[in-house]
């Protein structure tokens, strides 16, 4: 498992470098164990204080917020962001301000970005240049393309 979060992370960082706001962060891998959203934004809060945090998700979380762990705590230390697709709405849990914001629907899960790197099927569009040289240069999932 320490060997598939190494690479996670290269992704990570490689996703978010040089995008102003966006910084990869090791709390939740260093910590180990179980990992609740409430204390990453805890840590998160100390570390930087006076900032305003996101906890951004896609529209089936946040349609079971209400299940996380310590959401109440989520929803106090962060704006709630729901990433929602075109289509049908997703009732999303009242007494909570969501910010909706909505990207256009891609038929692609992350099941089907390992499977096309590991057939040598391109990548190119589905995940961004710096994430697909980690995943070239690394060869990652077999012969990425």
């Amino acid at each position: 498992m320490l060997f598939r979060s190494f690479f996670i992370e290269a992704m990570v960082e490689a996703a978010v470098k040089g995008v102003d706001g966006l910084e990869a962060g090791r709390w939740e891998i260093d910590h180990g164990g179980p990992s609740y959203t409430a204390d990453t934004l805890a840590l998160l809060q100390d570390e930087y204080p006076g900032a305003t945090l996101f906890t951004i998700m896609g529209d089936d979380a946040a349609a079971g917020f209400e299940t996380w762990e310590r959401h109440a705590e989520v929803a106090q230390r962060s704006q709630l962001v729901v990433v929602d697709r075109p289509g049908a709405a997703t009732a999303l849990p009242v007494g909570y301000q969501w910010h909706v914001v909505e990207v256009p629907r891609l038929e692609v899960s992350s099941s089907d970005l390992r499977d096309r790197a590991a057939s040598g099927r391109p990548l190119d569009f589905l995940v961004t240049d710096p994430v697909l040289r980690v995943i070239r240069e690394r060869r990652l999932y077999a012969e990425a393309s």
